[in-house]
């Protein structure tokens, strides 16, 4: 009998970050990861295992693969180009699922367009990851009473050198296990000496044009790590606080703000209304005490307050918040510090000295003690900004730093994606992607860290100031600049540094600008915005031509996915449990444009299953004499319609996926391919072939193995980009070489087009599992024949397929024939069984009771619509012919099921 059709919940939006499966995995008995150094060689055995193994490939072939240089990208090569750089995972980190998702994506897509011809690259590398890297080290030393300070920058940096050769190469390993293609030979890291010569060029070129800059500017800062941090690098959350109103001034004169940060007060330098408000307009202008520190403080109108929020009325503190800033510098307001890097208080009076939240409560109970709280709320939710690595409250500081400045970059990088240079997919992130470049802050690139790329400027000993391009010696006497750049700004040089720029490198010239960049949606500003920034800048060209964002990963119940939630699943425990194929599978099939992913312990499974189904089947072809034939013309030669429809499904799904691949709908295209290979090949062709080849008839059987041969090495070229392990394992199998691969083989054109074949075996499919349907409700056994009478093949086209039918549907002739049940299985295709001695009457005559139930139910809803004249009236042409449509056949249907029921009460 026919297996149900398999579906997919595939969801709409993919993550996540930081995992571990919420249930633990049971491991699969055959396999328990690692690899097998005892195991056989599938591959030079006469026919395959009757299981596969993944450990007892993966391993073997990904080592083969490398060792003949399947994957390395020749820079002289006269083939069209197709290249991808990975974006570069942390160096100090592992693989997450979302590193699975992107890696999955590239992966697979370089994999087929190799296969189609182009000198396709896959560029590794891994990001030095300033903060996250040094707080390791960090670490390390604590734990031997040690700061970076006892060792001084320069043996502290040696000392992270070592941590990176000793502990950096997991990303590696981790890539190799999950099958990615890359060119090993280019791998970079963005600290290695050449991308180190990039950093200092572009700096130095962006330096001379006016576009880098020294400021004191409202950053983000960390007290624990000491550093500025950028909006990556820092966390919101909704938190449990306190939102205090307090009053400056006296009676008439007074205002009320209110602040989630009271000890900011201390900073504060005026008081901001909104030039329309009535009620404050007589003191603009003038001054107001502040309470606690007694010194006056000016009112300004500033178009940025809200005087529908609130009081209307907002206190400015310059030097330690964004938006109180750009109010200050409007107005001239001082801008005094009042924490240190440690958060801790440095005004003078009582609270100097105390931490911020000591501060906050004291300084709230001062204000409570003058009388000059008005309103407190607690708890009071509201978002606050965590340092990403210790997770510290940040907290904005005025400080002294270094930007880019970004304006003309920014309207560059937004003109080539208007102007269609780079095409960005799903098009709706357009929007997202415009909402950032059209309104850029410049970018804080200042790091105080001793790890990263070291800012090239140089200070004389009266103040002069040099910049230091790559290979160029700062005068005598001076001194470096103490702080590093922001990771991001040796990443937005990934796609062109990595091919040796500013050398004008032959892979440069090869590769450059990149086909694509596959990467997760929720780093559209952060990376994507600044490579298209600095490329267009560099380059004078976009670093990609199209850029395919995807969603987030959660978990089953569609929570994001991160260790803090203990939700969150490691990739290698899918590979160790299920297979390298089955992960990779579980990913393309839910990679869907800007959709995130919900995933579970139960698609890994379905994954899984589809690998076994797919090594059964060409298991059984093998076993069947299938051959596969360099000069198999489908379109030549004289085949069964079983076979011409088989062909003619393999050129609709080849049309299918190469339609959804090129507009990056992995999930549409790999469910595409599940239900050709599980529906149409297992679940039906092969079932189709078995009378053919053991038919007697060897001309017939001969064609029918060349058809099966030709249709799994076509399939198994299809899903290789996705599934590439067993794939190529089933491959050289199937063809009798080890020597010839599947990641150089050439990607299937549509071949074979008969639609008339697929609707005849669409019909004889929908004939055969409505009788087996049939069989399976009355028990009839399955090895047991029925007398049969068929009507209607010769009407479409399958009258010679009757014999193929009566052998799947276990159907006999008798002379001695009384038909007591009908199937209409069409409006032509009908059939009369005589069941007399193989079913059980009550049980058919209780179907056919229920289904004549509810034909006459459905007789009644219709005629009574079209006995209403309001509803003839007012519902369209359309929707009562459909109802007509739909009496009539229930008339059909009922005429049928009493006609039935008459002739099972008479067996």
């Amino acid at each position: 009998m026919r297996q149900p059709r398999r579906s997919w919940a595939a969801s709409t939006e993919l993550a996540g970050h930081e995992p571990h499966w919420p249930k633990k995995f049971a491991v699969h008995p055959r396999y328990t990861g690692g690899v097998n150094e005892n195991a056989k060689n599938p591959a030079s055995d006469t026919q395959l295992p009757k299981q596969y193994a993944p450990a007892d490939v993966e391993a073997r072939l990904y080592a083969k693969w490398v060792a003949d240089g399947r994957f390395v990208a020749d820079e002289n090569s006269e083939k069209e180009p197709y290249a991808v750089v990975i974006p570069p995972p942390n160096v100090t980190g592992k693989l997450h699922l979302g590193h699975a998702m992107d890696h999955t994506a590239i992966d697979s897509t370089v994999r087929r367009k190799r296969m189609q011809g182009f000198e396709a690259l896959f560029l590794p590398g891994t990001d030095h990851a300033g903060i996250s890297t040094q707080n390791v080290v960090e670490k390390e030393l604590a734990a031997e009473g040690l700061t970076r300070h006892d060792l001084g920058r320069e043996a502290f940096v040696e000392r992270v050198w070592e941590w990176k050769h000793q502990y950096g190469g997991a990303i590696s390993d981790q890539m190799r296990r999950i099958g990615d293609g890359v060119d090993w030979s280019r791998e970079r890291f963005t600290l290695d000496e050449g991308l180190s010569s990039a950093v200092q060029t572009m700096f130095k070129r962006l330096y001379e044009d006016d576009l880098i800059y020294r400021a004191r500017r409202i950053i983000n800062w960390c007290p624990r790590c000491h550093t500025a941090l950028s909006d990556i690098e820092v966390e919101h959350s909704d938190d449990q606080g306190e939102l205090v109103s307090m009053r400056y001034g006296d009676g008439e004169d007074s205002l009320v703000v209110a602040t989630t940060r009271v000890e900011t007060m201390l900073g504060d330098t005026g008081v901001a209304v909104h030039p329309s408000d009535e009620r404050y307009r007589h003191l603009v202008g003038r001054t107001i005490e502040l309470p606690l520190v007694g010194r006056q403080i000016p009112v300004v109108a500033d178009e940025h307050v809200d005087p529908e929020f609130g009081t209307g009325a907002v206190k400015v503190t310059p030097a330690h918040d964004p938006n109180d800033f750009e109010i200050g510098q409007r107005h001239q307001l001082d801008a005094p510090l009042i924490m240190d890097e440690d958060a801790a208080i440095t005004a003078e009076g009582p609270f100097a000295g105390m931490d911020r939240y000591e501060a906050r409560a004291a300084i709230t109970e001062a204000l409570r003690a003058q009388g000059r709280i008005v309103a407190e709320k607690r708890p009071y939710e509201h978002a606050v900004g965590h340092c990403e690595r210790c997770k510290t409250v940040v907290e904005p500081r005025l400080s002294l730093q270094w930007f880019v400045k970004v304006e003309s970059l920014a309207k560059r990088a937004g003109d080539a994606v208007r102007n269609g240079e780079t095409k960005i997919y799903p098009p709706e992130q357009e929007k997202r992607y415009f909402a950032w470049v059209d309104n850029l802050l410049d970018w804080c690139i200042s790091r105080q860290l001793w790890w990263g790329h070291r800012i090239p400027i140089w200070y004389g000993p009266n103040g002069e100031e040099v910049c230091v391009g790559p290979g160029e010696e700062a005068p005598e006497g001076y001194v470096q600049d103490e702080d590093v750049l922001d990771t991001w700004f040796s990443s937005g040089l990934w796609p062109f540094s990595t091919l040796g720029w500013p050398d004008q490198t032959a892979a440069l010239k090869k590769f450059y600008p990149t086909a694509s960049l596959m990467t997760g949606q929720d780093i559209l500003f952060f990376w994507v915005v600044r490579m298209m920034m600095f490329g267009t800048y560099a380059m004078d060209e976009v670093p990609f031509k199209e850029v395919f964002l995807h969603g987030l990963i959660r978990d089953d119940e569609g929570k994001k996915m991160s260790k803090s939630r203990g939700n969150g699943i490691d990739p290698l425990d899918i590979v160790d449990n299920y297979g390298t194929d089955a992960l990779r599978f579980l990913m393309a099939r839910g990679l869907q444009p800007g959709s995130d992913l919900n995933v579970s312990n139960e698609l890994a499974e379905i994954a899984r299953n589809f690998c076994n189904k797919l090594w059964n089947a060409t298991r059984f072809a093998l076993m069947s004499g299938a051959t596969v034939e360099a000069d198999f013309d489908p379109t030549s030669e004289d085949l069964s319609l079983i076979d011409r429809w088989i062909l003619s499904r393999l050129s609709h799904t080849v049309q299918t996926v190469d339609t959804y691949w090129e507009a990056y709908e992995f999930a549409k295209a790999t469910d595409a391919l599940y239900h050709f290979a599980w529906d149409d090949v297992c679940d039906w062709y092969l079932e189709l072939t078995k009378p053919v080849i053991n038919s007697g008839d060897a001309a017939a059987a001969d064609r029918t193995r060349r058809v099966l041969g030709h249709v799994l090495d076509q399939l198994l070229r299809l899903l290789h980009p996705i599934i590439p392990f067993v794939t190529e394992e089933l491959w050289q199998n199937l063809i009798g070489s080890q020597e010839e691969s599947l990641t150089v083989a050439a990607w299937p054109t549509p071949g074979l087009i008969d639609d008339v074949a697929q609707a005849q075996v669409e019909q004889l499919k929908e004939l055969v599992t409505e009788i087996r349907r049939f069989r399976s409700d009355q028990g009839v056994k399955p090895s047991q024949t029925v007398a049969a009478r068929l009507s209607g093949l010769a009407e479409v086209g399958l009258a010679q397929q009757e014999p193929l039918i009566r052998t799947l549907a276990k159907l006999e002739d008798a002379e001695d024939f009384n038909s007591t049940a009908e199937l209409a299985v069409t409006d032509q295709l009908s059939v009369q069984l005589d069941t007399r001695g193989t079913i059980d009457v009550a049980a058919e005559r209780a179907r056919l009771d229920k289904a004549l139930a509810a034909a006459q139910k459905e007789l009644t809803q219709c005629s009574k619509k079209l006995g209403n004249e309001g509803f003839l009236a007012k519902a369209p042409a359309e929707v009562v012919e459909k109802i007509r449509g739909r009496a009539t056949s229930a008339e059909s249907d009922i005429a049928r099921i009493e006609s039935q029921l008459e002739r099972l009460a008479a067996s």
